[in-house]
């Protein structure tokens, strides 16, 4: 059976596995990133992985390894144009891995990785037109239409925490203003709760109290804490989520017209009465003949999917 070496690289963690062909982990391993030490580190680290999984197998080599990374692919060249969470720029992984462990290397962001992992073996399984999306600290997704992966020009097709949903909202990382991330993602909900509390203490007391009292400790697990412990401040909060997140799939869903929408990552899995919320408001504002054969499902392949999206992909290309 054939298999492949997936591996997804954060900026907390790196995890590395051993996938075969029918999408399934044969061992995985798991260690922190090697940040503050620069690109060299990590390369090492990964180098490391690769080798020691190469060594544990007792079956066929791998045929290459796949590298999901959360940042800007040249995906000619495998290089990563920029990765924010890692400290990257123009980093030359596909050429530096291949040299060193002489298997072919595919090197895609890290939601696409996803993106591949769900369609293939998880909730996107038999399903030619999809939306991915992923809501951690940021939100990305991947697109699936007619059976094919999304790219776009220069390879950033997928882009969905960056849509702006609001003219005037807050401002995003990226530079923009409103963006779906500004409003949806963990760092714009722990944001949110912040400002509410600073303007009505009491309002937000359960919330800061999961903080430690302290306002600029404050995170989204604090939020979601309150929030199942039926506090109204929350509840306001999470309603918030849900509206941003409702208006960007149902623009999605005018746009795409999928047969799915998955919806995976940190927040909606400590959340698990989001998605109702969600496709409540997404059933409210997309047209109705977009709405009539989609299906808005929670991910499947949770923590594995990157891994296993990611050695797929070297497994059906190479």
């Amino acid at each position: 059976m054939k298999c492949a070496i997936g591996i997804d690289v954060g900026g907390t963690k790196i995890e590395a596995a051993l996938v075969d062909e029918k999408g399934q982990i044969h061992e995985r391993m798991l260690i922190e990133t090697d940040v503050p030490h620069g690109y060299a580190a990590v390369k090492k680290q990964i180098i490391s992985l690769v080798e020691t999984l190469i060594n544990n197998h007792k079956g066929a080599p791998p045929v290459g390894v796949g590298i999901g990374v959360a940042g800007q692919i040249d995906k000619g060249k495998g290089l990563v144009k920029y990765a924010p969470n890692l400290n990257w720029e123009n980093a030359p992984i596909k050429s530096d891995l291949q040299n060193k462990l002489q298997l072919p290397v595919i090197v895609l962001n890290d939601v696409r990785a996803i993106t591949w992992g769900e369609w293939l073996y998880g909730a996107g399984k038999n399903c030619d037109h999809l939306v991915c999306i992923f809501i951690g600290t940021g939100i990305g997704g991947g697109i699936v239409s007619n059976g094919k992966m999304l790219e776009g020009a220069s390879n950033t097709a997928g882009e969905i925490g960056h849509m702006t949903v609001d003219m005037h909202g807050p401002a995003c990382h990226c530079g923009n203003r409103g963006c779906l991330e500004a409003l949806a993602g963990s760092w714009a909900l722990a944001r949110d709760a912040a400002e509410a509390i600073q303007k009505d203490p009491e309002s937000g007391s359960l919330i800061l109290e999961q903080a430690g009292g302290e306002i600029q400790n404050i995170k989204a697990k604090h939020v979601i804490e309150a929030y199942h412990k039926n506090d109204e401040r929350a509840r306001q909060l999470v309603n918030r989520v849900a509206d941003a997140l409702g208006a960007g799939l149902a623009g999605l869903t005018n746009i795409l017209n999928p047969e799915r929408i998955i919806v995976g990552g940190g927040v909606p899995e400590h959340l698990p009465g989001l998605l109702s919320m969600v496709e409540k408001r997404v059933h409210e504002r997309a047209l109705k003949a977009a709405i009539e054969s989609l299906a808005i499902v929670p991910a499947q392949l949770h923590g594995d999917s990157g891994v296993i999206g990611a050695a797929s992909l070297v497994i059906h290309e190479i």
